[in-house]
Formats: C-alpha cells, structure tokens, sequence
C-alpha cells in the first residue's frame, strides 16, 4: 500500500501533494470563470482611474469602499490580496481581492488561514458594490462612443491566464511613483546610479542595474558537489523534468542553468540570454564567452515557476578534479547569483561531506549573504538512524571550519526525490523527521514570493551603503596620491596598505567595517588602475544617498504599504 502511494515530500500522498502545490500556486485564489473574467476586467477599468494597470492606495480605498464592510476587513483584505507587498494591485491580485469581499460579505472571517484552507470558489458570486453598476454604464458608453468615432468597435480579447500581470505596459514618469519597486528604480537612476558609476562601482563591485534586475522573479540557486541531488530536488519541486535536464550518478550537469517560466518547452543559448533586455542577467557578460558558453537558460509552462526561478549550478569540483581549471571565473560567478537570489540551498549528502578547496572559496564567496544561505542534507535515507547522527555531526564539523560564524547553520535532513522513503534505512523515527524536517524547507521555499519585495529593499539598501563607502574609498585614494612625482611609487604603497587605508577611512567617516570589501579581492581589481585618475569627493552624491536612506525609501514604504493603516 505504501509503495503505491505517490511519493513525495516524504512519501505523501498525491491528494496531500495537490494541497501542497496550491499552496505554492498563485492560483488557489484568482480562479474565475470566463463570465466573471469578464466582470472583474470592466470592474478594473473602473477602478483604474490613471489606465496604468495597477490598481494604487487612494484609487483602492474609494473602489472597495463600495462593499461597505469596515474598514479593519478592507485592511485584511488588501494585506491578502497585496501578499508581496508591493504597494498595489494587478489584474490578478484584484481578483484575489474581489473573491475576499465575496466571502467577507457572504460572512467567512478573512484572514491568513484562509490561503490554506479548502475554499469552494467555483459558485462564488462577485461581491455587491454599491453604486458601481452606474460607473461601469458610462465607461461602456463612453468607450463606445469612442469606438463608433474611430470606425467599426474593436472586440476586447477575454482575459487569458497569460495576461494576468502585475506589469505596466506603459512607461511611468519619475514624478510617479505607483510601487515599491517603480520607486526603487526611480531612486536608483536619480541618486544612487550617479554615485556608482562616478567612482566605478560597477568594475569593483557589481555590475550596473537594470529595470529587469528590479522586475525579475525571486531566485534560488542549489550548490553542492556533483551528484548530491541539485538537479533531482529541482525535478522533485515541479513534479517533472525541465528541458535539458540530466540525472546521474557521474557530474550531469556541466553548466550553470537558469530554469524559468515560459510560454513552452525549450532551452536558451547563454550568449542570447544575456542581452535579452526582459531577463536579468546582462551582468553575466562581464564574465566572458567562456561562462556564456556553458549557460543556459530552461523555460517551461509551470505554475510555481511563474514565482520562483531555480538556478542549477555545476557540481562543485572535489580530489584531483579541482586541478583542472574551469574556462571561467567559477567562484565569481557564483557570487554574482548569490547577490542576486533570495535563497541558497547547499545540498551534501551522506557519502559527500568533504569541504574541497573549490567549495571552500565558494563558500567564502557567499560572505554577505548568510542569511540566505539553507544546507541541506540530502539521501538521508541512504543510512540508518545512528550513522545519520554521525553524519549529522561531521557535517557541521566540516562547515564550522570554512562559515566563520558563531551561529550554527540550520541544516534540513531529508530525501528530496520521487522515490519511496528507505524505511528499513530511515527507521519510524528517521521517516519522522525526514516529513517534518521536508515540511520546514518546503514552509521556507513558499515565504519566498511572499518576502521577495521585502528583499529586494533589503539588497538596495545594501548595495547603497556599499556604493557610499566604495566611493569614500575610491577619493581617499585620488587624495593621497602626489600632485606631481611619485606617483608610481605612492599608488604600490597605498595598494600594499590597504588594510590600513581601509581602517583610516571608517575611523575618518564613521563608517562600519560591515561594509567594506573584502581587501585582497578590492587590492587584486585596483592594481589595474591608476589612483590619479580616480575623481574626487564630491559631498552632494553622497548626501543624496544618505538622504534617499533616511528619507526617501522610508517615505516610498509608507506611501506604497497598506491603504488602511
């Protein structure tokens, strides 16, 4: 009976499996018949007064208003409904909001819960508004009308699921913030993109940002040595194989692999992934044709990957293996995702625990980003309850010795594949744990659309305070360097003592040593330059970004947070 259960997540079955996915799934709410497809576009036309596609916090608060419920409801409601908290709603979080007024009218308690609980949507009506039935008559008058002025009436295409989206297909001026994330690029052009390219941010540290680095969809990228399960758990999580896909003992995957939501089934060259302007890897250009080459991206129709992308990465090199240089900058690339996800997982498995120096400096790479970072051990299954614990123990012996932190990693034990559980392996107890601890990375992984907003603040104002002490450090230098001889022999003094530059400089501006670079990597990268080339302090670009983090960014979340706070 157990082995004709469908297995997953710990041997669960397929209804279990069903209620786990619509949890993942955008669309447990927001399903609606083609009737009421129509009904909510007319209504969002209504209630869109600019035409912009995005239902904003004054516009929200006189549209559902209309229900007459209180106020604490309508609070609730936009909370739900606005889940990523980007200070307004699209098509499809709209309808969200609509089938949660049905409810709250028709008398549920709105809450949370509600996103987890069985809801039959299929009978729901669209709530009663008052006096909106009178809107929706002159829109329709008034754009019929226009129609007949400009010659025979267009018919208006039905709503498909390809067409819910958060995203304008108009350019919003700078003067118009309508998100979190309009203002943050508004932001980032006006105050701080000045800054970071006159002090060369961007060849230091991380290259420039564009629209689609503030647009993309939250990441997760998988590490670990080859055959450790990376491309197994990416299968596991979309109950299918993605295009390009390779499983096996032997190192599978031999390129770093971006898997993505599309329209169908196909892989992407990386040399033509990078100067897709709608994708946010241009950065990736910056490591040549020998990482192009080995880069692809895979993009497939699949509910969760319309909220999360997997980055699927080469096994991490290990023994005699790791003498073989890679075409590419290995360690830098795995940097440049590890900045721009929202999670890490470090997969090992029983029979992997070596830390090799190729791990070693990946791992080190990964400095800055510990919060994001997850290790999970994988094939638990593999060995019996007492030699798990063993395991368990030599695993946060080998990471103690490279994550120089006094924290102890959280590590998830489980078996992420398809196949049954090794209970005579495992044990009841092991069985157990393996459900709880797959229950835990699995509540992890669906807090991730739900966080990335937050996120995304989160890197912008880290990136903003790094672009602030780079640029104090880049005109210290041009400062000390000699107005006219000894120029030459002043730039190696000041690169072979950087570390006492470094701290000259926090003690002279106050700054923490948080956020500085890491000093052999900075001196490496500035003995390429000439210092005297470097500008000079210029006060105004560094006030405008001490401004835009005390002011600016805490105005935008206030004005773009929930209406009814």
């Amino acid at each position: 009976m157990v082995a004709a259960r469908r297995r997953g997540w710990g041997g669960r079955s397929g209804m279990e499996m069903k209620k786990m996915d619509a949890e993942m799934s955008p669309t447990l709410f927001g399903t609606c018949t083609t009737d009421q497809q129509k009904i909510y576009h007319d209504w969002f036309s209504v209630a869109d007064s600019d035409g912009d596609a995005r239902l904003t916090g004054n516009d929200a608060t006189k549209f559902l208003a209309m229900s007459n419920l209180p106020r604490h409801i309508l609070k609730q409601v936009w909370a739900i409904a606005d889940s990523k908290r980007q200070g307004y709603l699209g098509i499809k979080e709209f309808i969200i909001a609509m089938q949660l007024l049905s409810l709250a009218q028709a008398g549920t308690e709105i809450s949370h819960d509600l996103l987890n609980s069985p809801v039959d949507l299929s009978s729901l009506k669209p709530p009663s508004m008052e006096g909106l039935d009178v809107l929706v008559a002159k829109r329709k008058k008034k754009n019929s009308k226009r129609s007949s002025e400009n010659g025979s009436p267009k018919l208006q295409p039905l709503i498909s699921a390809n067409w819910f989206t958060t995203k304008s297909s108009k350019k919003i001026p700078a003067s118009s913030v309508t998100s979190i994330i309009d203002g943050l690029k508004r932001l980032y052009v006006q105050k701080l993109r000045p800054l970071e390219v006159a002090y060369h941010f961007n060849e230091f540290v991380s290259p420039l940002l564009t629209n689609s680095d503030f647009d993309a969809k939250p990441m997760v990228m998988l590490l670990g040595q080859y055959s450790t399960g990376k491309t197994t758990f990416i299968k596991h999580m979309l109950k299918s194989s993605y295009p390009g896909s390779h499983i096996g003992p032997e190192p599978t995957t031999d390129r770093f692999v971006v898997v993505m939501s599309g329209t169908d089934e196909r892989t992407i060259p990386g040399n033509t992934v990078a100067v897709q302007t709608d994708m946010p890897f241009s950065g990736l250009t910056s490591f040549g044709t020998g990482f192009l080459s080995k880069f692809e991206c895979s993009q497939m129709p699949h509910s969760l990957l319309e909220q999360l992308t997997f980055v699927d990465t080469p096994g991490v090199l290990s023994g005699e293996k790791q003498r073989m240089q890679r075409a590419y900058d290995f360690t830098g690339v795995t940097s440049w995702f590890a900045e721009k996800c929202d999670l890490i997982l470090l997969l090992f498995d029983p029979h992997k625990l070596d830390v090799s120096d190729e791990f070693k400096r990946v791992l080190l790479s990964l400095h800055g980003h510990d919060d994001k970072i997850r290790v999970v051990l994988n094939k638990a299954d593999q060995v019996d309850t007492q030699e798990l614990m063993r395991v368990y123990g030599a695993l946060m012996w080998s990471l103690g010795k490279v994550l120089d932190t006094p924290e102890a990693m959280h590590v998830y034990i489980g078996s992420f594949n398809d196949k049954p559980v090794k209970e005579a392996a495992a044990g009841p107890l092991g069985k157990e744990l393996f459900e709880k601890e797959q229950e835990a990375l699995l509540a992890d992984l669906k807090d991730i659309p739900r966080k990335a907003c937050d996120r995304k603040i989160n890197e912008f104002v880290k990136r903003a305070r790094a672009a602030k002490t780079h640029a104090y450090i880049i005109s210290h230098l041009k400062k000390e360097m000699p107005a006219v001889t000894g120029k030459t022999k002043a730039q190696r003094k000041l690169i072979d003592n950087l570390e006492e530059v470094f701290k000259k400089i926090q003690k002279e501006y106050h700054l923490p040593p948080g956020d500085f670079p890491d000093v052999e990597q900075f001196r490496e990268t500035l003995s390429g330059y000439i210092l005297d080339k470097f500008k000079k302090l210029k006060p105004k670009m560094i006030q405008d970004v001490d401004d835009m983090l005390s002011h600016d960014i805490p105005e935008l979340l206030k004005n773009c947070g929930n209406p009814y706070d």
